[in-house]
């Protein structure tokens, strides 16, 4: 709003901007006034959507759709294994999905047999089977050793977008991550239409391939938008799901992000990628840690765990700290670390002492650095009770089911976290703009009555 101030003395007009300030009686209201308009704001969330649905169909007594599948973003500090994770992760769904066919009947007669003996069995997580959907985000990859149902690198050629725009090679993930971006709305057209089976989705993606049928290609132009279109529709279509994952409703989605960590996390697109499955299914960050390099420097530790606050703090949601390489050093020590802030400080009085060949202040002596680290710490031991850890190893598998068993914990943070403060911003969002429009009525009504015309 404006305020305007006439100067006696020059006869002058003075326009000054004022702040919008909107009382506590404005910001008090319910959504029962505006019903269809509170609806509709919460139907353009899809997983708020389908929770909505689901009571309804619980209170009719209806059958209840599918149920969400988790969504695992796997991110990490370059070199920590994260596509190995994202192997060893598949090659456990699919196990799990072959051993599920078995249990259901097989094509040879001896399945029943072994159907009687594992009713026997208590169920639990690790004898469901599960089926999963891999998506691959990282464009400079040459070998991928997972069968990714998605793959950036089918509609964006990393070399070409450095050749053509003379990028290096971070600008050039960076730059293939914000084209794939901009088509994400079909990637989330393909996940709901692969976990829901949702006809309407289904309808528009057809529909889209229809219209692009006719158009021409142009392979030194990798980065328009009808190649990007032809490039997601296609790799869909090429899917190396599990045989089972067809069959199956789909359990958990899997997401490689680029080994430079900083272009996925601190960039546009990587906002657009995160906040796009989060607002559609239940989201879990996944931070892979090298554990050996941890053992070999106390520095190395507080570096990972400040990087996996500030993602935390960006993405505001539920974080698994995992532990890989634990084939060549057991993780027990940095979970005392994480659960004991008394053990920490000794491992820091430890390096000082042993030196290791660095300076006094590197090695955690007395100086700046070891200061800093200390305070670090004691600020970081209240974030590390928000976190759920578990120690893996991606080359032989050990630890995966536990992997399992912990994501399903963050998912309940998801729901018990992140949804209701999803909830409580478009609560504050559609507060804030009836407030605004009863304002804008009262101060209409008042104008009008000072010029007489009420």
């Amino acid at each position: 709003s404006t305020l305007t101030k006439k100067n006696n003395n020059n006869n002058t007009t003075t326009t000054m901007a004022t702040p919008f300030n909107l009382a506590e009686e404005d910001l008090q209201s319910s959504a029962k006034c505006d019903d269809d308009i509170y609806d509709e704001a919460m139907s353009k969330i899809p997983i708020l959507k389908r929770r909505a649905d689901s009571a309804a169909a619980a209170a009719t007594g209806s059958a209840a759709g599918n149920s969400d599948p988790i969504c695992v973003i796997v991110v990490g500090m370059a070199g920590s294994g994260k596509t190995t994770l994202m192997a060893q992760l598949q090659k456990s769904l699919n196990m799990k999905a072959r051993d599920g066919e078995k249990l259901t009947g097989g094509e040879d007669g001896a399945a029943a047999d072994e159907d009687d003996e594992n009713d026997k069995k208590p169920s639990s997580p690790s004898n469901a089977s599960r089926a999963g959907y891999a998506i691959n985000l990282d464009p400079a990859a040459k070998y991928v050793p997972f069968s990714s149902s998605i793959d950036i690198r089918d509609t964006v050629d990393y070399l070409e977008v450095m050749r053509q725009h003379k990028l290096g090679p971070n600008g050039a993930i960076l730059t293939c991550l914000n084209l794939f971006a901009t088509k994400f709305d079909q990637v989330m057209d393909i996940l709901e239409r692969r976990a829901f089976g949702s006809g309407e989705t289904t309808d528009k993606l057809d529909k889209e391939k229809s219209n692009e049928a006719g158009g021409n290609k142009k392979e030194e132009e990798p980065k328009t938008e009808s190649q990007e279109k032809d490039a997601v529709a296609a790799t869909v279509a090429d899917s190396p799901d599990p045989p089972s994952a067809a069959k199956s409703p789909l359990d958990y989605i899997l997401i490689d992000t680029p080994g430079q960590i900083e272009a996925f996390t601190w960039s546009a697109s990587g906002t657009i990628v995160t906040s796009a499955l989060a607002t559609a299914f239940p989201t879990v960050l996944a931070f892979v840690v090298d554990t050996p390099r941890c053992a070999a420097s106390v520095h190395t530790f507080m570096s990972n765990m400040l990087y996996a606050c500030s993602m935390l703090y960006r993405a505001k949601l539920p974080m698994v700290i995992v532990l890989n390489k634990i084939d060549v050093v057991g993780c027990e020590f940095i979970k005392e670390w994480m659960d004991d802030y008394e053990s920490f400080q000794e491992a820091l009085d430890d390096a000082s002492s042993s030196g290791n060949g660095h300076s006094e202040e590197m090695a955690g002596g007395s100086g700046y650095y070891s200061s800093l680290t200390r305070s670090l710490s004691l600020v970081l031991d209240e974030f590390y009770n928000h976190l759920h850890k578990v120690g893996v190893s991606a080359a032989t598998g050990e630890g995966v089911e536990e992997f399992w068993e912990v994501v399903q914990k963050a998912a309940v943070d998801y729901e018990e976290g992140y949804l209701v403060d999803l909830k409580h911003r478009i609560d504050e969002q559609q507060a804030k703009e009836r407030a605004q429009k009863r304002v804008g009525a009262r101060r209409l009504a008042r104008d009008l009555e000072e010029d007489g015309k009420l």
